[in-house]
């Protein structure tokens, strides 16, 4: 699994600086023609955890939901490893992957498991919608971890041109878009309002994200299609990336 930084940050990205790609993508298969896209629909699996109003059911909820990932992934993901959630002690605040301390609820891939603070903000909410868009889309990066694609993507040329460097961070980030939406299709999950399930956290925001426009139609994508092969950002026009 990919252990670099996945949040995007310009500092870390800096670091490429030789020939460009055209655009789309050209000369990275692990990218443009990864075997992921060759799978089938993910199967169907049902996945109701509760989320009560207590750390112990927030908990619980965040841990089922992952099981459920795990073996809806599983059929799809060649060499598949399980993976397993973290959970931070309330008094570390700290990100793994950007350095900085957040407040409120989190969570991230921090080298091979999922690490979860829980706080307040999830524990007090109604409803799930804020854990399980959290959980799906760091979920996201186990898929782009576990095949190759952040790795290639990590190692992806760019000229020293920071437009190219962007559109291709775009590219990565509107894929993760858009296997939330596998994943939550998957799980039976009934999305009505897309716009909230694509809300990006204002500690996570940056310009890599892409426009709200095609973060909902990626994310809509993969939602309706249920399978990977609907999330090849890679040999997509620099339009649909933007």
């Amino acid at each position: 699994m990919i252990t670099r930084t996945l949040v995007g940050t310009a500092a870390a990205l800096t670091v490429f600086t030789t020939t460009a790609h055209a655009e789309p993508v050209k000369g990275a298969p692990d990218l443009t023609h990864n075997a992921l896209y060759k799978a089938a629909k993910l199967p169907k699996v049902p996945c109701k955890p509760v989320k009560g109003t207590s750390l112990a059911s927030t908990k619980n909820y965040v841990t089922k939901l992952v099981d459920c990932l795990n073996r809806a992934w599983k059929p799809v993901i060649k060499d598949f490893r399980p993976v397993k959630v973290k959970f931070k002690d309330a008094a570390d605040k700290q990100s793994c992957s950007t350095g900085l301390d957040l407040s409120g609820s989190f969570s991230e891939i921090c080298a091979t498991t999922i690490n979860v603070r829980v706080a307040s903000d999830w524990i007090k909410a109604k409803d799930d919608l804020k854990v399980f868009t959290s959980i799906v889309r760091t979920w996201s990066s186990v898929v782009t971890g576990q095949t190759g694609i952040g790795q290639a993507w990590w190692a992806l040329e760019n000229g020293a041109s920071e437009a190219v460097m962007d559109e291709h961070n775009r590219r990565y980030y509107l894929q993760i878009d858009c296997f939330t939406g596998v994943s939550a299709k998957s799980l039976g999950r009934v999305v009505k309002d897309w716009k909230s399930v694509t809300r990006i956290p204002e500690f996570w925001k940056n310009r890599f994200h892409g426009t709200a426009a095609n973060r909902l139609r990626w994310s809509e994508q993969g939602y309706k299609a249920g399978r990977p092969g609907a999330c090849n950002t890679w040999t997509a026009s620099s339009a649909k990336v933007a």
